[in-house]
């Protein structure tokens, strides 16, 4: 009897400390850097590549687009374990529209040095180092930036606040846990929310940052700049939900686009016409300074297409 149960104490402490150690591997995997070489500028943008050091200790390697004196300028940051090269057609279109454009490679990405992904902190810093480049470059110009998943996380997370005149965020998550937890569930159901506290427990021995200094939606109300938010209503991700809840913390003036189909992916792909039409408009209007819609709830911003929902402005809450 004595071996038998020894027998089964060895079985599940052999169960326990491998299912560890996949656990652990899943996290290394996740928060790995995805360094790779980028290339060179495509011949079709007119540009230079640029470096510039970040607080986050790594050199920040990007490309620059010369723009139209007193259009402004943009600053393109990309998703999770993504690169500068997924930014490509975003800083063409605006380019096109006369704007100067920045778009780079976060910490532990592309070409720019790093050990690992912290889903928003260190690139927060260098989200500010970007934009204390195009203030050194273009002193004069106000300046947009449009931060998709990792990159709008990180724009929210920079401390002091970044220092810009128009903010466009996409597919943004309101907190690491939620951003856990939504992914694991929609792999792996029920599983993946009980897995959800060990990958969550990981994060602080992982990378020495605590839960709680990852909270995006803590951080939204901060901003005075004019906001547009963007949300697929498929995505499983950041749920809309979540994002409606984002939108609501932040103050004015803010937009809400909830693109109907659409799940976490890039949504310039995905709705290509409409998505320029509107952040064309919004930097427009928001470096113009030109008086924004009425804030009533329930105001309409503007018919769209039938694949498309209605945007609409709601008070503070």
């Amino acid at each position: 009897m004595k071996k038998k149960f020894k027998e089964k104490i060895i079985a599940l402490a052999t169960i326990i400390i491998v299912f560890s150690a996949v656990i652990w591997f899943a996290g290394t995997m996740l928060s790995h850097s995805t360094n790779r070489k980028i290339g060179d500028l495509p011949s079709d943008l007119q540009g230079r590549s640029v470096e510039f050091p970040s607080a986050s200790g790594s050199t920040i390697h990007g490309w620059w687009l010369a723009g139209q004196p007193g259009r402004g300028a943009i600053i393109l940051m990309h998703g999770v374990r993504d690169s500068r090269l997924s930014l490509l057609d975003r800083a063409r279109f605006l380019s096109a529209a006369g704007y100067a454009v920045l778009l780079f490679d976060f910490q532990a990405h592309g070409e720019s040095i790093g050990e690992q992904i912290t889903f928003g902190y260190l690139e927060s810093r260098d989200a500010q180092a970007a934009v204390k480049f195009v203030r050194e470059n273009l002193p004069q110009e106000k300046i947009g930036v449009i931060g998709i998943s990792l990159g709008g996380a990180a724009t929210l997370l920079a401390e002091p606040k970044l220092e810009v005149n128009a903010i466009v965020l996409e597919l943004v998550y309101p907190t690491i846990k939620q951003a856990i937890q939504n992914r694991l569930h929609h792999y792996l159901s029920f599983v993946g929310d009980a897995l959800t506290p060990l990958f969550i427990m990981q994060l602080q021995p992982r990378t020495g940052i605590a839960p709680d200094d990852l909270r995006p939606i803590t951080k939204i109300a901060n901003l005075t700049a004019p906001k547009l938010l963007i949300a697929g209503a498929e995505d499983k991700h950041t749920l809309l939900a979540e994002s409606q809840q984002m939108f609501q913390m932040a103050k004015e003036p803010k937009e809400l686009w909830v693109v109907d189909g659409a799940q976490h992916q890039d949504i310039h792909r995905f709705a290509k016409q409409e998505y320029e039409r509107r952040v064309l408009s919004f930097f427009a209007q928001s470096f113009s300074r030109e008086p924004r819609l009425a804030t009533a709830r329930g105001t309409v911003l503007g018919l769209q297409p039938s694949s498309l929902r209605l945007a609409v402005l709601y008070p503070e809450p």
